[in-house]
């Protein structure tokens, strides 16, 4: 029987080094990662706040996702996973010549050597183009900015946030992807971070609370009152966001392999569990199950077995999401009552407990809780293993910690740089005229034109459908922010 033609190695689109398994399922788990920002995350926002910022909010990382896309292919892939520029960064170039995105995916800077300069692992490899790479990583990114977003929502400038998405993505994210992921110095140190607890939830926590200080509080009535507009449309948004981690954790071995199977069904675990454990706090101390609470359990469970989906076993996924449905749970509805610096610093989504919080947290329990042969499969350091399974263990415990200082220390200052120098320009934050009204008056646009919100229909006011009346409605054009109170 003759080989179909699709299969033909010979073919130009089909090199002898292309697997086309691998490739399809790189693809696949990319565009389930892009899902997760655009539509999920902005449906998400657009319905978990009040109804006058669900335009506003849902701009913001539709805007976040675009600005990312041609910022990462005109220089910043190839200043996280390029040839290596600092310890810490990689030399920006394009990602946009043909020359490049055919060629077999490498990351050049992923040698690892022993202490006596011999090769201890090859560079990183795939069996695909460096295209379907570039891809991926991009929506690693894009995420992390659409994360962060989180903590400004309902009163950052929106020029203001247009200026600081390339400026941090440039100045921030690529840095922690090349020193964690492409070969930099906390790479080559033997820091475990699978697939972004570090680089992409510890860093938006605490960039994203480090941006709601220098921009300030929401108006004192939205902090008070910030109900979701669209409590269905929120778990739309979050059911994408759950789905779409198959991809965020099954991707990130760079292959359909094993890993990259027990890393889809980890992630699940400890997300369910985490969102069961939350829901059940919520019951005991408040009387009754929420829904936001729920979805908020459900992130924190996805967060914290990021750093270690493929690494750890299935009952350690379960423990971890014990711990991450209870420990964000006591900072969110305790701590942060209790503490000064949390009060007076308005991250609106809570994303420093979501994924500050559970991100440190999974990285901490990865180096605890790495199996040894799991790390095999995957890690460039021979005989990487968690603390409890001894071996010398605890080190990776300290790698880990010291690892999270690092990220959080370079979040706090780039972050208050970038936003420092923008503010010369550009205000952070919306005045209070435009915060009162919302939507409207930073848009020109609502989410919703509906009649209702409580107002009977007064012919007087908007004409009669009798003949003979010819009174004009001042309300011609149709009603104007008349929304959903729930």
């Amino acid at each position: 029987m003759a080989t179909p033609l699709a299969y033909q190695e010979h073919l130009p689109a089909a090199p002898e080094w292309l697997n086309k398994g691998d490739n399809a399922w790189q693809l696949t788990a990319a565009t389930l990662v892009g899902l997760q920002s655009m539509p999920g995350l902005v449906i998400l926002y657009a319905s978990i706040v009040k109804k006058k910022w669900a335009v506003n909010s849902a701009f913001m990382a539709l805007y976040a996702f675009a600005a990312v896309l041609i910022c990462w292919v005109l220089v910043c892939y190839r200043m996280a996973f390029g040839e290596e520029l600092f310890p810490f960064w990689g030399k920006g170039a394009p990602a946009l010549g043909q020359k490049f995105l055919t060629k077999r995916a490498i990351v050049i800077e992923t040698i690892h050597h022993f202490d006596n300069g011999t090769v201890e692992s090859p560079p990183e490899e795939p069996f695909y183009p460096m295209a379907s790479l570039v891809y991926f990583q991009f929506t690693f990114a894009a995420i992390t900015l659409i994360l962060l977003a989180g903590s400004v929502l309902g009163r950052m400038n929106i020029k203001a946030w247009m200026a600081f998405v390339p400026l941090w993505l440039i100045f921030s994210y690529t840095v922690g992807a090349f020193s964690l992921w492409g070969g930099g110095f906390l790479y080559q140190w033997g820091v475990i971070d699978y697939s972004g607890g570090y680089v992409i939830h510890l860093s938006s926590g605490i960039a994203g609370f480090t941006a709601a200080y220098w921009v300030g509080p929401r108006l004192k009535s939205d902090r008070e009152r910030f109900p979701p507009n669209n409590v269905l449309l929120m778990l739309a948004g979050a059911g994408l966001l759950w789905m779409g981690w198959s991809g965020f954790n099954g991707g990130a071995p760079y292959a359909a392999n094993i890993a990259s199977s027990i890393a889809v069904l980890n992630t699940n675990i400890c997300a369910a569990t985490s969102l069961l454990v939350w829901t059940t706090l919520d019951v005991i101390f408040f009387g009754k199950p929420s829904v936001i609470g729920a979805v908020q359990g459900m992130m924190t469970g996805l967060v914290c077995i990021t750093p270690g989906a493929g690494l750890v076993q299935s009952w350690a996924a379960i423990v971890m999401g014990i711990l991450s449905g209870s420990i964000p749970w006591v900072t969110m509805m305790i701590l942060h009552k209790k503490s000064t610096l949390l009060q007076k610093v308005d991250d609106t989504l809570g994303v420093f407990h979501t994924h500050a919080v559970a991100g440190l947290l999974g990285g901490l329990l990865t180096g605890l809780l790495a199996e040894p042969a799991l790390c095999r499969l995957l890690l460039p350091v021979t005989n990487s293993r968690g603390a409890f399974y001894g071996g010398g263990g605890g080190v990776q415990f300290f790698k880990q910690l010291v690892a999270a200082m690092f990220v959080i220390g370079w979040n706090l200052v780039s972050t208050t740089i970038i936003l420092l120098v923008i503010k010369l320009f550009i205000p952070l934050r919306m005045p209070d005229e435009q915060l009162e009204i919302g939507d409207d008056a930073v848009h020109g646009e609502e989410a919703y034109a509906l009649w209702g919100d409580g107002e009977k229909y007064d012919p007087t006011r908007h004409g009669s459908l009798q003949s003979g009346n010819t009174t004009v409605s001042p309300y011609v054009n149709g009603a104007r922010g008349v929304t959903i109170n729930l």
